[in-house]
């Protein structure tokens, strides 16, 4: 779950927290934090009720095709009186098994995805938006992913020339119009690099991603070694008194991004069934659970404030991992280069595993009982409308700050807080239909009144109208 949640986001989140002031956003980050731990829980529940539903269900299915049995084979009512008890206990409807004492009809056991939940708990309308809603996360996702791995490889190879040599963490403030080699200006050499970055990963799209297991430990291991390297290189420069940040305490204007920056950085939610179902022994998953957020909580308040007391504000980049690629900051070149260059190598292996999820999303969206695609839209066209539009977005901007702010304030705001909370209150109302009101989900969440659920939806609700506005006014004034 660490690794899964300290990803892209935590990169941009050093430049958001010396835009909007170190006491604002750690209040935030905090409140966030609380907010993320508590749709968690909302999610664990759900899916806690999702597989007593199954289970119910099978169940049914059992007894109907049992008593089926019993009436074309003419067997009388003593011969089924003398079936044996796990028979009797697996034809018995579901409240006297409840009754009896079982605890395992909420026990998390089936992998139950949260568009399969949406579509037993949600009406049509609902499992549309759900669907619409986690498509455009994915979009930005992957725009976001499109434009980090081109802004870090410019960043590194056009420092190295000319008479810059590995100053893209010192003050020089660079224009995409500046020269990068020769008459190649730094956007050109961007775009050159997304051009060669869809024709290497987006054919993938176009395939099935399997057998990633020892990529993802590779790129989890370098993950902890570039994070840990930043942390003690910002330590060791504060200690020395090489500091030059003097961070401002709140800045209102900087809130907007931040909070869309916190909000990707908390995002858990949907991938929350793939990590809880396979634990063993689930009678503390709350507790490890929040233990997580506490510790990646501390880890992002070390990152940020090491980096804002360490770097001048106005010299902070986007991806933080390039403020390492200053000759004056970093004497060894290996360090340099793999730091400059961490997020080309996590983030190519994260691109092509987005995109089949996004296209895959796709495909059940417009998918129809018992229909087939043709080989054309299945193999082309699903593919096509994956790739081509976050491609198009990083091609016309690389403000990686902008465009983690505005996908985690939309649709990150959406996945974190408006469908986990759905999820609960009407997972709780159809447990309660089927299995009566005296059931207790051994999963339920510690926020369990209504209240939370009320709070939940009305913060997020209130969180689009407030990012929608400052939007607003902000081109406005320009």
């Amino acid at each position: 779950m660490f690794n899964l949640i300290v990803g892209t986001g935590a990169l941009t989140m050093p430049k958001a927290f010396a835009t909007a002031g170190w006491l604002v956003s750690l209040i935030l980050l905090m409140f966030l934090g609380f907010m993320s731990y508590m749709t968690t829980t909302f999610v664990v529940e759900a899916m806690a009720a999702a597989n007593a539903q199954l289970r119910w269900k099978r169940m049914e299915k059992r007894k109907e095709d049992d008593e089926d049995e019993d009436s074309s084979s003419g067997v009388s009512d003593s011969d089924v009186l003398l079936q044996d008890g796990y028979e009797r206990a697996e034809t018995r409807p579901i409240l006297s098994v409840q009754r009896r004492g079982s605890a395992n009809i909420f026990e998390i056991t089936e992998r139950v995805e949260m568009g399969q939940m949406a579509s037993m708990f949600f009406n049509k309308v609902g499992v549309n938006l759900f669907y619409f809603c986690i498509i455009i996360y994915l979009y930005g996702d992957l725009a976001i992913y499109a434009a980090a791995v081109p802004v870090s490889l410019m960043q590194v190879t056009c420092s190295v020339t000319g008479n810059h040599s590995c100053s893209v963490g010192d003050s020089t403030k660079y224009n995409d119009t500046d020269k990068c080699w020769g008459p190649i200006r730094r956007i050109d050499a961007y775009r050159l690099y997304l051009a060669a970055f869809t024709l290497l990963l987006g054919p993938f799209t176009f395939f099935n991603v399997q057998k990633t297991k020892y990529l993802q430990i590779m790129t989890s291991l370098m993950r902890w070694i570039a994070f840990i390297l930043m942390i003690i290189l910002a330590l060791i420069r504060i200690s020395r008194g090489q500091a030059e940040g003097h961070p401002s305490m709140a800045q209102l204007s900087g809130i907007r991004n931040l909070f869309g920056v916190c909000v990707y950085s908390f995002m858990c939610q949907h991938s929350l069934p793939s990590l809880i179902t396979p634990i063993s022994k689930k009678k503390h998953v709350n507790k490890l659970v929040l233990l997580d957020y506490i510790l990646i909580l501390a880890f992002y308040s070390l990152l940020s404030f090491t980096a804002i007391y360490c770097f001048r504000n106005d010299t902070l980049m986007d991806m933080y991992t390039l403020n390492f690629t200053n000759c004056e900051i970093i004497s060894v070149a290996f360090i340099r280069y793999f730091l400059g260059l961490f997020p080309v190598f996590t983030i190519s292996t994260n691109f092509p595993i987005i995109a089949v999820t996004l296209r895959n999303n796709w495909k059940t969206l417009f998918h129809r009982e018992g229909g087939t695609y043709p080989w054309v839209v299945d193999r082309i066209v699903f593919p096509a409308i994956t790739l081509i539009p976050p491609v198009l977005v990083a091609f016309c901007t690389h403000d990686l700050e902008s465009l983690v702010g505005i996908t985690g304030a939309y649709a990150g705001n959406g996945i974190q807080y408006l469908i986990p909370a759905f999820l609960a209150y009407c997972s709780r109302k159809d447990t309660q239909l089927v299995f009566g009101s005296g059931t207790v989900n051994k999963h339920l969440s510690p926020f369990r009144h209504s209240f939370w659920i009320v709070f939940v939806l009305i913060w997020g609700f209130s969180c689009f109208i407030f990012v929608t506005a400052n939007i607003v006014l902000s081109e406005s004034k320009l």
